[in-house]
């Protein structure tokens, strides 16, 4: 497909989601995108935000002058440090600023830096998932990538992830885009098979018997107070997920990592959601049709895996352990 200009209305006639990439390599690069992209907006009436670093914020607002006023900006590092909290900003911001009949506009630059093997896939599929959690939203999302900094497979996971890519204010499709339950199938997180060491909790269908299990296991790791209902609740929300199909049951299993406590949930068969990897990223009640507690089990969890084959359905996630005031 030909590139296209976006124009003052944005891409063709769309008036849901659309998701777009930007890949810059300098500040100019930068602004020839978000300036037009903001003063379209800001003068089309529509609530724009930019989150981005502080850095580009300051370009930003230099280059708007007074009609930086108009402009939301937050700094990305603390617009949902996870991609769990992330998805839940995005939706609160449009809870708070749509208007009727309206749409908004939101540059959204993913802070790359630093972040773990684990951490960093699952932000990738978090950015393909995007076209399925916020489809139908009336919302035109731009994700700088500055090639500067980000890894280079993190770059090129940015045409995969969206459907097309933004330079200055020419359109360009992204040839390499994959369907979102293709594309998180294909990045996996990294398996993590319980040691020998692990304690095992028979088969069970009950929800009583999980949090017993939990809650011991947490207590021998040395969890204690909230900390510890914290992660027995974690692990309810996540079996509940599990056991919602009639006669299911799960089998757990549990052992500790340093610094932190491994839960490993399993059940026969497949789960149910269209796409298990992105089960749990829309809080209950949201306008694209929250999800259930398993939502607020990645929020409870320093991570949370979904691996759903033909014969199994696995959930694995990762609790902070005791801190060291606490372990004396």
């Amino acid at each position: 497909m030909p590139a296209e200009h976006a124009g003052p209305d944005g891409p063709g006639t769309a008036r849901g989601f659309v998701h777009h990439a930007c890949l810059y390599g300098s500040d100019a690069e930068f602004l020839a995108m978000a300036v037009p992209f903001v003063r379209a907006g800001l003068a089309a009436g529509e609530s724009v935000l930019a989150a981005t670093t502080p850095a580009n914020i300051e370009l930003l607002r230099a280059a708007l002058g007074d009609g930086a006023h108009a402009l939301d900006t937050a700094e990305t590092a603390y617009f949902g440090r996870r991609p769990v909290e992330r998805v839940s900003a995005f939706l609160r911001y449009h809870d708070r600023r749509a208007r009727p009949g309206g749409r908004l506009r939101m540059i959204a630059e993913p802070v790359w830096g630093g972040r773990s093997a684990r951490q960093t896939a699952e932000w990738k599929r978090m950015e393909s998932g995007l076209n399925l959690l916020l489809a139908g939203l009336p919302l035109w999302m731009i994700c700088p990538y500055d090639t500067r900094t980000v890894p280079p497979d993190v770059a090129e996971a940015a045409c995969a992830t969206h459907p097309a890519r933004l330079d200055g204010e020419r359109v360009t499709p992204c040839a390499g885009y994959r369907d979102p339950a293709h594309y998180t199938a294909s990045v996996p997180p990294p398996d993590l098979p319980p040691p020998p060491s692990a304690a095992l909790a028979p088969a069970t269908a009950s929800l009583p018997a999980v949090r017993r299990f939990a809650r011991a296991r947490g207590a021998a790791a040395g969890l204690t107070g909230e900390r510890l209902a914290l992660a027995v609740l974690a692990v309810h929300e996540a079996a509940g997920h599990l056991l919602a199909a009639d006669g299911a049951h799960v089998t757990l299993s549990a052992w500790e990592e340093p610094g932190a406590l491994v839960y490993d949930l399993w059940r026969p068969g497949p789960l149910g959601a269209p796409v298990p990897a992105l089960a749990g990223y829309t809080p209950p009640g949201a306008a694209q049709g929250g999800e259930d507690g398993l939502w607020l089990a990645r929020r409870l969890s320093e991570f949370l895996d979904v691996r759903s084959g033909d014969d199994a359905t696995r959930i694995t996630l990762r609790v902070a352990g005791p801190t060291d005031a606490e372990a004396l």
